[in-house]
């Protein structure tokens, strides 16, 4: 990125973050629960490029932190990563549904968080750019529309089905599922589920 992005780590254990993210040229201000970081988001809401919001913390968990940051206007919009020990499809479609920008389950490579910060923050700045640009100049190419089965599916994956719940729900084996997700993947530009959710949530599918 350009220029130093601040971010909001709210973890109960934030040393590691805390110490490391600053050495990538991030700003970092931690505190402990939810009800710290809504606190401090009362008062700084303009100057959080990015929260880190763990999901298991004393007095308010991560989503109920979520769903206030959520339902606040002043960060309605700020992007949120959750940080969570919970790797299960459902419960991260859940948090997405919340309204949460991504999902990294511990214990994490560093780099891939780092990828996925990046990732956020890009796309934060190309809505943002987008956003502000005439009908004339948004020349970016058209998706290419989704088949009435690949829609099937990816709604399917929308409501945290595995890929063997798929293929019962629609009489047909898993790896043809397999081959429409990578369709899907393919048409909507994403590379795993995560983000094919996060898209189809933008698309209203």
């Amino acid at each position: 990125m350009s220029e130093s992005k601040n971010i909001l780590l709210v973890d109960d254990n934030p040393k590691y973050l805390n110490d490391v993210l600053p050495y990538y040229g991030y700003n970092v201000t931690a505190v402990t629960d939810g009800v710290q970081a809504l606190r401090y988001l009362k008062k700084n809401s303009k100057s959080v490029d990015l929260i880190l919001l763990d999901v298991m913390m004393p007095n308010m968990n991560g989503w109920e932190t979520l769903k206030a940051i959520r339902h606040d206007r002043a960060t309605e919009h700020t992007p949120v990563i959750m940080i969570t020990a919970v790797n299960e499809d459902q419960k991260m479609i859940s948090g997405l549904r919340n309204g949460a920008d991504d999902y990294i389950v511990k214990p994490f490579i560093l780099p891939n968080l780092l990828a996925r910060i990046e990732a956020v923050l890009r796309r934060c700045e190309w809505q943002s750019q987008s956003k502000n640009k005439t009908p004339a100049e948004n020349t970016e190419e058209p998706e290419i529309p989704l088949t009435s089965r690949e829609t099937e599916i990816l709604k399917l994956v929308l409501k945290g089905a595995s890929n063997k719940e798929i293929a019962d729900t629609l009489v047909v084996k898993e790896v043809t599922v397999k081959t429409h997700l990578n369709s899907v993947f393919k048409k909507l530009k994403v590379t795993s589920r995560t983000q094919a959710v996060l898209k189809a949530m933008q698309m209203d599918i």
